[in-house]
């Protein structure tokens, strides 16, 4: 890649990962313990957490995922993005 990435682009993905990881393991949890009122709350916060984080990295340096929508009316992104090995 010829350009380098911003130290915002790590930083952000560190938190979107970060988040993600949190959502993921409060999914676990709830598989096992349904009733649990704290952990349903937590599940909400933060999976409403990083779809905000998703929506601001995706504004600032493109998509993440195949289904996140092209912002940019004049190309197509997927091209001009880095590609995961890239990161």
């Amino acid at each position: 890649m010829a350009n380098p990435l911003p130290k915002e682009y790590y930083q952000q993905l560190e938190e979107i990962q970060a988040a993600d990881f949190v959502v993921l393991e409060l999914i676990l949890y709830l598989d096992t313990h349904p009733h649990d009122p704290q952990a349903l709350v937590q599940y909400k916060q933060f999976a409403q957490y990083s779809k905000q984080l998703k929506q601001a990295f995706e504004a600032q340096f493109g998509p993440l995922q195949q289904n996140s929508p092209n912002t940019s009316a004049a190309e197509w992104t997927w091209s001009t993005s880095p590609w995961p090995w890239q990161v």
